[in-house]
């Protein structure tokens, strides 16, 4: 392969962009090609955001200076695309959720495996240096055994009855909303991190505005704007704002989750406190570059992200010294720094240290399992 690697991005909505920036900031990639719903505003946003290439999707997939595609559309266009890129013999980084089905996350498991080409799910939250030096202080046996796990992801941007996005249409989200959308980030760091298989799951699931004013204008996410009571239509909305799940793990430990669009005042605030037999840690992604750990017999500290301070296995996440704060666009690029340097390398490692498609698909049957919880209201195993 050439030194430089060429991408393309599909899609220009909130990801899109952030995609964009973390890759023009990792040497020798060049993002050529932006994709979008039809030419004339795949256009417009090449113009606007720098590409020199708008497409149309199946014209990119012709093209064959692209070496990589950034799947960054509504989830029902994810499994499609997916496939289709990868047959038509480039690597793929897919946004969460993989697929809005088990059987879809499957197929793409299998044509990935088939193709041997480079395949990743954008679970980038793990990619906090402070998350991956709470893996590797657990790897080392400072945790002990893992006693519980609590944990919270929490935003505000659908608390308002006015507050609308394609997530809350099931045709194109999927069956569940909150867990799948923000609550797989927390799912799949609870397992990444605590070295656990979540074997059961018990979910209760709360829809706080059962019907929604649905703009009839365009409205971006996470905008704040409003519109006039005029410019909307009443919405039956049947996925969860808010979820309560309990946990069981393969070594007998228990645990539990909160996560929740609609808590006033939480911008972005994903929490997990893990417990074991030696000491306590804590990730607060609103302070990123802090780790509480917790102590019975002397005193609790905070240890800050420092590259002279972090382990070994934490370090290669740290880009600046000491004191200079690194936040969520910069999980993206360390995410991509992992993948672009197995696309370099021409296949797939045996053991990926990026999360992959088999990663996609272990959230998609937690997830599952979730949804039924709730339906069920029992315990379901995985």
């Amino acid at each position: 392969m050439a030194q430089t690697i060429k991408a393309a991005i599909v899609g220009t909505g909130f990801i899109g962009p952030a995609h964009l920036e973390a890759l023009r900031r990792i040497p020798n990639i060049e993002v050529t090609g932006l994709v979008e719903v039809n030419q004339e505003v795949a256009d417009a946003k090449a113009a606007e955001l720098g590409i020199p290439n708008a497409y149309t999707f199946d014209n990119m997939l012709k093209d064959e200076s692209i070496d990589v595609v950034h799947i960054c559309t509504p989830n029902f266009l994810h499994f499609p695309q997916a496939k289709a890129c990868m047959l038509a013999g480039k690597h793929v980084v897919c946004e969460k959720p993989l697929s809005m089905t088990i059987e879809e996350a499957e197929e793409l498991v299998k044509v990935a495996k088939e193709t041997g080409l480079i395949n990743a799910v954008h679970f980038n939250l793990r990619y906090y240096p402070m998350v991956r030096q709470m893996r590797v202080m657990r790897q080392k046996g400072e945790l002990g055994d893992v006693y519980s796990v609590m944990g919270s992801y929490l935003q505000d941007w659908l608390i308002h009855k006015t507050d609308y996005s394609w997530r809350l249409d099931p045709k194109q989200s999927g069956g569940s909303r909150v867990v799948a959308d923000i609550g797989s980030h927390l799912l799949d760091m609870t397992e990444y991190v605590t070295g656990l298989k979540i074997t059961a799951v018990m979910a209760d699931f709360s829809i706080v505005h059962p019907t929604r004013l649905k703009p009839l204008k365009a409205v971006e996410s996470f905008s704040g704007k409003a519109l006039d009571p005029k410019d909307y239509e009443e919405y039956e909305v049947t996925s969860e704002d808010y979820a309560t799940i309990m946990l069981r793990f393969d070594n007998g430990r228990t645990g539990s989750i909160v996560v929740s669009q609609v808590n006033a005042g939480r911008k972005n605030r994903l929490n997990i406190e893990i417990s074991g037999s030696k000491s306590n840690m804590e990730f607060n992604a609103e302070k990123p570059n802090e780790l509480w750990i917790g102590h019975r017999d002397k005193a609790n500290s905070i240890l800050m992200k420092d590259p002279a301070l972090v382990d070994e296995g934490a370090r290669s996440l740290v880009s600046f010294p000491g004191g200079h704060q690194e936040g969520f666009p910069d999980t993206s690029k360390q995410l991509f720094k992992e993948v672009y340097a197995a696309i370099r390398d021409g296949k797939q490692p045996e053991a990926p240290t990026f999360p992959t498609f088999a990663d996609g698909l272990r959230e998609l049957i937690i997830g599952e399992a979730i949804v039924e919880s709730n339906t069920k209201e029992a315990w379901v195993k995985i």
